[in-house]
């Protein structure tokens, strides 16, 4: 059995409002086997879309390696747009040595209440992943339901928001498509990507997420 941790600690500032909440890098991360093009920080891996999504909103021309410049670059975008990383899992066991969320088992959450009470300017959650099993938002639900606080549906279209009042405060969940590969087979039976692809064959899967993604960040 792989025992399966995140490397990173949570990346808050004390004027950070809105939080992107993931749940583990790739076990590579802890096994420190990376690839070249893996940036050591909250999703740097190679195989995933988010800071690619981001650069091409803001035009930020970032690296995409192991440097320091790498990880510096991301960590100045986040505190600019007072933006925070803050993954909901501490760690988990896997049988099956790979990144998917429904092989963890044993799983132990970080304890997100804590961060959303200390830091008080945050408002919004950004969940990377739809709603299902193992995924960030289903791991938010359990904590909400057992510290009995009511999860409200707000928007049921694509990115699902839903809200929640703790700390005498409001705040609302986003829920993205995943930038995880993984994913391409959802975005490709989707109705809305198959009637844009149909009238653009050039239209992909990353345009659908860069869509969504802008949408989101630029509102924030």
């Amino acid at each position: 059995m792989f025992s399966h941790f995140h490397p990173f600690k949570p990346f808050l500032n004390k004027d950070t409002k809105a939080i992107i909440v993931g749940t583990l890098p790739p076990p590579r991360f802890c096994t420190k086997e990376y690839k070249k093009e893996d940036v050591l920080f909250c999703y740097g891996s190679k195989d995933n879309l988010l800071w690619q999504i981001i650069d091409k909103i803001y035009k930020l021309d970032l690296p995409f390696d192991n440097t320091n410049e790498a990880v510096s670059k991301r960590e100045e975008f986040l505190k600019e747009y007072k933006i925070g990383i803050c993954d909901i899992v501490d760690s988990c066991k896997r049988e099956k040595i790979d990144a998917s969320d429904l092989g963890m088992k044993d799983v132990k959450l970080r304890d997100i209440l804590w961060f959303l009470k200390e830091y008080k300017d945050i408002k919004t959650l950004i969940f990377t992943g739809s709603y299902s099993k193992n995924s960030p938002e289903y791991f938010f639900r359990q904590v909400l339901k057992e510290n009995k606080i009511e999860y409200k549906a707000v928007d049921n279209n694509t990115p699902k928001i839903n809200s929640f009042i703790y700390d005498n405060r409001a705040f609302q969940t986003i829920s993205l498509t995943s930038p995880s590969n993984a994913a391409n087979r959802y975005i490709g039976s989707n109705k809305l990507y198959k009637e844009k692809k149909e009238k653009n064959s050039a239209y992909s899967t990353f345009d659908f997420r860069l869509e969504q993604y802008e949408k989101v960040f630029k509102a924030l």
